[in-house]
């Protein structure tokens, strides 16, 4: 994995929190490195600037590059990990912290995410998270 990868996966996670709890079912020890090449990625939500899919692994660092320059996630927490009926299938709620690097202010968010995983890689990840929290946390002043 190149630097720029590596620096955009700790950006992204920076405790690895979702990538440990699947530790034993995908290979990989960064955020990136778990996802296939042609890999799916379905947004549930609607936010300005941002697709509703992404189709790639390579697409998928290419859209979160600038993620870093926006929020600064400091932690995550509160992880709840289910198994679906599903063997593939693993359903991850967490929250994440951090802060808006434009005002200052805080970011704390709860998420989840259905995870599809074939050959131990990453093949669907359909997220979900409070998407009026990030709205709110970006157009504050402070």
């Amino acid at each position: 994995m190149g630097r720029n990868q590596l620096s955009a996966s700790q950006r992204l996670f920076p405790d690895a929190l979702p990538i440990a709890s699947l530790r034993g079912l995908v290979d990989g020890d960064h955020y990136f490195d778990t996802i296939a090449e042609d890999a799916f990625f379905e947004f549930r939500y609607h936010f300005p600037g941002w697709p509703l899919t992404i189709r790639g692994r390579a697409n998928l660092i290419t859209s979160f590059a600038g993620y870093g320059e926006t929020i600064k996630l400091h932690s995550g927490d509160a992880l709840v990990v289910h198994r679906s009926q599903d063997s593939r299938v693993v359903i991850l709620e967490y929250e994440v912290h951090g802060k808006i690097l434009s005002g200052g202010a805080a970011y704390d968010n709860r998420l989840i995410s259905v995870i599809t995983i074939e050959n131990r890689k990453i093949v669907h990840w359909r997220d979900y998270m409070d998407s009026l929290t990030a709205w709110r946390a970006l157009n504050s002043s402070s």
